[in-house]
C-alpha cells in the first residue's frame, strides 16, 4: 500500500479516537515547522449543526498522538478522558464453588 504524501490524500480520510471510537471528523489542514519542514500537527474539521451547516469546530491533533494512518482512516490518541482507558480493568471473579 503506498504512503500518503499529499495533502490531498489526507483529507479524504476519516479521524478516529482510538480510546472511544468517535469519528472527530476529516483532516482540513496541517501544521508544520518551517525550520525542519516535518509536519506537527493534523488540524480536524467536524460539522456542527443541522446536515452538517453551520460553523465547523476544528480539533489540533499533534504528531505525537497519531497512532496510524491506513487506507481509509487516521486512529489517533486524542488524550482525552474517557471510561475506557480511565477506569482500571476489572478483575476476574474466582470460580464459583458448589461444594465445600
Amino acid at each position: 500500500m503506498p504512503r500518503c504524501t499529499t495533502l490531498s490524500q489526507l483529507r479524504e480520510k476519516e479521524v478516529i479516537n482510538v480510546c472511544d471510537g468517535r469519528r472527530l471528523g476529516q483532516v482540513c489542514d496541517l501544521e508544520f515547522d518551517t525550520d525542519s519542514g516535518r509536519i506537527t500537527s493534523l488540524v480536524i474539521g467536524a460539522p456542527k449543526g443541522l446536515f452538517g451547516f453551520g460553523k465547523e469546530e476544528t480539533v489540533v491533533i499533534s504528531w505525537q498522538q497519531i497512532q496510524r494512518i491506513g487506507a481509509d482512516i487516521i486512529l489517533v490518541d486524542a488524550g482525552e478522558v474517557c471510561p475506557c482507558c480511565d477506569e482500571p480493568p476489572e478483575k476476574p471473579k474466582p470460580p464459583h464453588r458448589w461444594f465445600c
